[in-house]
């Protein structure tokens, strides 16, 4: 936890593991247990749905 009584976490992965899923478990998880929550996604070049080499 920072000194100012946030806490950042981050979540990252490619096409395919869950990770947009997840971050929205986790955000409704806190969200429900009275936290304030920011959620953002931060897409690369690659092209969603298509393929990962």
């Amino acid at each position: 936890m920072k000194a100012n009584g946030n806490t950042d976490i981050l979540l990252a992965g490619v096409g395919g593991q869950g990770i947009v899923l997840a971050s929205g478990i986790l955000a409704n998880i806190c969200l429900a247990a009275g936290y304030d929550v920011k959620q953002s996604e931060v897409h690369g070049m690659a092209q969603r749905g298509g393929s990962v080499t």
